[in-house]
């Protein structure tokens, strides 16, 4: 049976391992430029377990939008043979609602829209924004908690938040 619960120090090695196997190309990407050396926002790092076994993660990170804060959201990651079952949405669904309820107001990603309309996530709110590198546009996509709140937004998309101390990767 898989339960999606916080991340614990003890998943990061699995995690990691996970998302060097679904995602390799993950290093180069313009989201993962704003999660380096950082930390993600404190409760919003997911993992899927079946058993025991790590076979799914997310994680939320705090960003600037211009000048507003937000999450960026990713990566979402799913062991192949998982997908399609509802282990991906479990972990948007229950990333978002505690992102939600830490009274965040809007979260950005850069995804796959046929995916993540489903969870209402658009393009709309992110017409004025840009990442730290070139994104395919159709794919820079928002979800506001809190309508408006990235209404007339216009800039670089920043990293924010804790910085990685030491040796220490939290959950």
């Amino acid at each position: 049976m898989i339960h999606i619960d916080e991340e614990a120090p003890a998943d990061v090695g699995a995690r990691e391992v996970l998302l060097d196997r679904v995602m390799p190309d993950r290093a180069g990407k313009p989201s993962e430029r704003l999660r380096e050396g950082r930390l993600p926002a404190a409760g919003l790092a997911l993992v899927a377990r079946d058993g025991g076994t790590v076979v799914g993660s997310v994680r939320l990170w705090h960003v600037t939008a211009a000048d507003r804060p937000a999450l960026l959201l990713g990566p979402l990651a799913v062991e192949q043979h998982l997908r399609g079952k509802g282990v991906g949405a479990g972990l948007m669904q229950v990333a978002l609602n505690r992102a939600e309820l830490a009274g965040h107001k809007a979260v950005i990603l850069v995804g796959d829209p046929e995916y993540y309309a489903r969870f209402g996530f658009v393009a709309g709110p992110v017409d004025g924004l840009h990442m730290p590198g070139p994104v395919e546009r159709r794919r820079f996509l928002a979800y506001e908690f809190v309508d408006g709140s990235l209404a007339g937004v216009e800039g670089r998309v920043m990293a924010a938040g804790a910085m990685v101390t030491g040796l220490r990767e939290a959950a």
